[in-house]
C-alpha cells in the first residue's frame, strides 16, 4: 500500500501515540525488508504486553503499509475510540455470536484488496513464564490458505519490561528497547490444495508459530521450550491437581470427596 493512501484517521492516530512511545521505548527494529511494498498479506506477531498493539503499530506505520488489527467488538460501539477504530479500519471480532466468522470474511476482503492484517496468533497476551510464545489458534492459518498470500512473522521484545503481561504499572526507567525481528514469508505452500479440515489448520498453525519463536530466539539470544506452553494443557492439568488434592485431604481425614463436599459440592465442580 502506497503511504498516501494511510488515511486520516490513521495520522491522526499516529500524532497522538508516537510521541509518548518515542519517549517511553528506545527502537531497535530489524527486517523491514521482508514488509511487501505492494499486494496483500499478514502479519503474525507475538504478544506479551497491552503495550506492545502500540509499538507494534508504529514500527509497521514506518514502513509504510499500515496493518488491519482483528479487534474486540466493543471497542468499536461508541466514542473516541471507537471513532478510530473504525477510521482507522480496524476489524471487530465478535465472540460467541452469529457474527463470530464475520471477522475472517473481513479479514480475507482486506488482504483481496491488497491490505495487511495483523494476526497476534496467541489470541491473548502469553502466559508462558519466561514470556515465550504459546499454542496458537488457527485464524491466521484459515487466512493464508484461503487467500495464498504471504504471511510475515514478527517476534517483538521489550514492551513487556516495560509493562509486564496483567500487570497494573509500568516500570519507566531505566528506559525500555522495543526490540522488533521481521523474517522472511513462512512457507506454507504444502498446505495448498489440501482440505482445510481441523488438523491442516492446526499443523500449518503449528508452523507460523514456530516461525515467530524463531525470531524471538534470536532476539533474546537464547533457546525457547520444545514445546510451547499450550493454555488448555495447563488449565487441564490445574483441574487434575485440584481434585488430587481435595481427594488427598478427604483420605486424610477418613471421610469421602462427596461428604467433604457439602452443600456447595456442585458448585465447587462448576468452578473447576
Amino acid at each position: 500500500m502506497p503511504r498516501r493512501t494511510i488515511g486520516f484517521w490513521y495520522r491522526f492516530a499516529a500524532v497522538i501515540c508516537k510521541p509518548p512511545l518515542v519517549v517511553l521505548l528506545k527502537r531497535d527494529w530489524r527486517g523491514m525488508e521482508h514488509i511487501p511494498a505492494a499486494g496483500g498479506f499478514i502479519t503474525v506477531v507475538n504478544h506479551n504486553s497491552h503495550v506492545d498493539p502500540f509499538a507494534y503499530a508504529h514500527f509497521q506505520y514506518n514502513t509504510g503499509r499500515v496493518p488491519r488489527f482483528l479487534a474486540k467488538s466493543g471497542l468499536f460501539k461508541k466514542g473516541f475510540v471507537g471513532a478510530m477504530m473504525r477510521g482507522t479500519g480496524q476489524i471487530p471480532v465478535y465472540r460467541e455470536s452469529s457474527d463470530a466468522l464475520s471477522a475472517f470474511r473481513a479479514a480475507i476482503d482486506a488482504v483481496e484488496r491488497g491490505e495487511c492484517v495483523a494476526f497476534y496468533p496467541e489470541g491473548t497476551l502469553t502466559r508462558d513464564p519466561d514470556g515465550w510464545p504459546m499454542t496458537g489458534k488457527t485464524g491466521a492459518a484459515r487466512v493464508a490458505l484461503q487467500t495464498r498470500c504471504p504471511v510475515i512473522p514478527v517476534a517483538q521484545w521489550g514492551c513487556n519490561e516495560l509493562l509486564p503481561p496483567y500487570a497494573k504499572k509500568p516500570d519507566l526507567f531505566p528506559r525500555k528497547t522495543h526490540h522488533v525481528l521481521t523474517g522472511p514469508p513462512v512457507d506454507l505452500s504444502r498446505f495448498y490444495g489440501m482440505e482445510m479440515t481441523a488438523e491442516v489448520l492446526k499443523e500449518a498453525t503449528e508452523v507460523i508459530m514456530a516461525a515467530i519463536t524463531r525470531q524471538l530466539e534470536e532476539i533474546r539470544g537464547e533457546r525457547a521450550p520444545e514445546a510451547p506452553y499450550d493454555p488448555k494443557r495447563e488449565r487441564s492439568e490445574q483441574r487434575r491437581r485440584t481434585q488430587a488434592q481435595r481427594l488427598g485431604g478427604s483420605t486424610q481425614d477418613g471421610t469421602s470427596g462427596l461428604e467433604t463436599a457439602g452443600p456447595s459440592g456442585r458448585e465447587e465442580g462448576q468452578a473447576q
